[in-house]
């Protein structure tokens, strides 16, 4: 029984000193907190809220509207300016670089030259074509003179009229070889043009991929050209937005590094989403202002229904800490108000709320002091 009655008192003795350091822990809380000091009012008669209401109007004072205004809403699509002709340049043929005749970003004309192959191969096959034409050649006026002599002598009764036909078929046999024989020279003398490598088109060179001395295979490209004269911009559109568009439609672009705008035309709307992004490549062409280049960033503005604002002169804004404060005329008097901030629209900032249209606000000028409380 002793035993159970310390047992019971060791027990109590541990929920004593729980609960005293438990309400230890609040009454510090509560001093550090300031609960036991004396309560100071709220509002000190230096406060912001308190200070500026109801202040009178200085002589002077400028005021501007809230003017509500309407403008089409943009929602923008960022790319990329690519070339709509550009081409790689590549050899038709197995060959040597002899001579690569142009650098990075070099200008050229269509039809100069812009490397030269190694053409010993190609040479001989034009000699080779043109002996087997020679040959043909000489079958075929052999074959004349002798279906000549067999009619002569079938119109003499001395051949026959089998004699005859041989004679013709193998003349006409012999003049198809010198046609086929003709056509392999012009060939062989196609594969030597290939050895000159001219340009397509009049552009600017972006790139050479090979060097003097490397061993090119048929179609292995050797440069990239590009006509800068003809760019577009070339900008992935949501798919929501994208299937609205039309081709011949115009809608506003900007190249933001060069501060250009313009008004682009859309040129193609290409008939694929992307499965990852969902979007839609989107390609528009419009005047090409000196020192664009491909690969420059850009967007377009795609139109959206119109969006109501409301404006203010960005001079009543006035910025106390983390506040955005203007004056507002009311009954009389100023009273100063607390508002958010949107977009800055030229010289004027947008309203998103602590306003409405046709409140007038102050507009302090340099003779104007923000007034005294």
């Amino acid at each position: 029984m002793w035993k159970s009655i310390k047992t019971i008192c060791t027990v109590a003795w541990k929920w004593i000193l729980v609960i005293a350091g438990i309400a230890g822990v609040i009454l510090l809380l509560a001093i550090l907190s300031g609960y036991f000091r004396e309560k100071v009012d709220s509002k000190p008669q230096g406060s912001i809220a308190s200070t500026f209401e109801g202040t009178q109007i200085p002589e002077g004072a400028e005021f501007a509207p809230v003017v509500e205004v309407t403008q089409p809403r943009y929602e923008s699509a960022v790319g990329a300016i690519k070339p709509v002709h550009e081409a790689n340049v590549a050899s038709k043929i197995l060959a040597r670089v002899l001579e690569i005749r142009v650098s990075a970003g070099q200008r050229v004309t269509k039809g100069e030259v812009l490397a030269r192959l190694s053409d010993d191969e190609q040479k001989s096959r034009v000699q080779q074509a043109e002996a087997d034409r020679d040959s043909a050649v000489a079958q075929f006026q052999l074959a004349q003179i002798e279906a000549e002599r067999v009619r002569q002598l079938e119109q003499s009764r001395s051949a026959s009229q089998a004699e005859l036909d041989v004679a013709t078929t193998r003349l006409k046999t012999t003049q198809a070889n010198v046609d086929r024989a003709n056509r392999a020279v012009e060939e062989a003398k196609v594969y030597l043009d290939f050895a000159t490598v001219v340009a397509p088109f009049s552009g600017i060179v972006v790139d050479k991929l090979v060097q003097t001395g490397d061993t090119v295979t048929p179609g292995q490209p050797l440069l990239t050209l590009y006509d800068p004269t003809h760019m577009q911009l070339v900008a992935n559109v949501r798919e929501s937005l994208a299937t609205k568009l039309e081709v011949g439609q115009t809608v506003p672009a900007q190249l933001e590094s060069m501060g250009y705008e313009c008004l682009a035309t859309i040129s193609e709307v290409v008939p694929k989403a992307d499965v990852f992004s969902r979007s839609f490549e989107v390609k528009v062409s419009g005047p090409c202002p000196p020192g664009v280049y491909s690969g420059m960033f850009g967007r377009i503005l795609i139109p959206l229904d119109d969006e109501q604002l409301l404006l203010i002169p960005e001079s009543a804004v006035q910025r106390v800490g983390q506040l955005t404060l203007v004056q507002v005329l009311s009954d009389g008097q100023l009273a100063r108000r607390s508002v958010q901030l949107g977009r800055k629209i030229e010289d004027r900032m947008e309203v998103l709320s602590g306003l409405k249209a046709g409140e007038q606000v102050l507009v302090p000028s340099r003779e104007i002091k923000d007034p005294a409380p």
